[in-house]
């Protein structure tokens, strides 16, 4: 008699719905940047029913991630994330523009469960010592880097942090955009930071046509910090969407270098 490994048992099928019902768990060390940037780059990169916030500003993360799967696998990855504040019901967030990854694994699961733009990357990151830093590469080319300095320990905190994007379904036939709507997705982080300190230093957005992080610039640095701490994630589907609302938009999930863009 052999064994099949394509195909769950009853039991496999079982042992993963009750570990889908805890929210993922996870052990971060994390850089995290807020900054304002230009108002009608902002609004014009935002899809509907979202809305950019009037502050105008960019949420960025570089985090050095185990993620406990199961009481006996833990997956280290690093990661990034690089978003617009938006408004949408009673609870704020960031439009996820990309979520760049160092492991496949977390790429597929994301991608596919949520609709998160998340893509393989080379992450750096270093929080050894004062001086803290990282970095983003992808098809050769470096697009984003932070470095600070420890100046202030803030203490511990614990704190609630809500993310967008849309789980959509490409065409399978090149005459229409999508085979059926996309979904509205929220994301749900808690965080709760053991320590956490106020760095002194910059946010670094170099430009590439496959990751055009430079097209929302830095205006001013409102918020630099280092944390540690634990954190779980989990997200829920909110609202189908008209895939008009998304269509302008889906393309930097793919990498398209030849998009000219719009003029704002």
């Amino acid at each position: 008699m052999s064994r099949v490994r394509y195909a769950k048992s009853m039991r496999d099928l079982d042992r993963e719905a009750d570990s889908r019902a805890e929210s993922l768990r996870s052990t971060v060390r994390s850089i995290r940047c807020v900054y304002e940037t230009d108002a009608e780059a902002a609004q014009a990169v935002v899809p509907k029913p979202l809305e950019a916030s009037v502050r105008s500003e960019v949420s960025v993360s570089f985090a050095a991630v185990a993620m406990h799967v199961s009481p006996d696998v833990t997956i280290e990855i690093q990661s990034a994330s690089f978003g617009v504040r938006v408004e949408y019901d009673d609870k704020p967030g960031n439009y996820l523009l990309t979520m760049p990854m160092s492991s496949e694994q977390a790429v597929v699961v994301g991608r596919e469960r949520f609709g998160e733009p998340k893509k393989i990357a080379n992450i750096d990151f270093d929080a050894v010592g004062p001086e803290v830093s990282a970095s983003v590469e992808r098809m050769g080319i470096r697009y984003l880097a932070v470095r600070g300095t420890r100046v202030e320990e803030l203490g511990r905190r614990e704190t609630r942090e809500y993310s967008y994007c849309f789980k959509a379904f490409p065409s399978a036939t090149p005459d229409k955009g999508f085979d059926q709507d996309p979904q509205l997705v929220r994301l749900e982080w808690s965080h709760d930071f053991d320590r956490v300190w106020r760095l002194e230093g910059e946010l670094e957005l170099l430009d590439s046509p496959f990751d055009p992080v430079a097209d929302l610039p830095v205006r001013k640095m409102v918020e630099l910090e280092y944390t540690e701490g634990t954190t779980s994630s989990s997200g829920r589907v909110l609202r189908p969407v008209p895939g008009d609302w998304l269509l302008p938009f889906i393309h930097q999930r793919y990498d398209d270098p030849a998009v000219e863009g719009i003029e704002v």
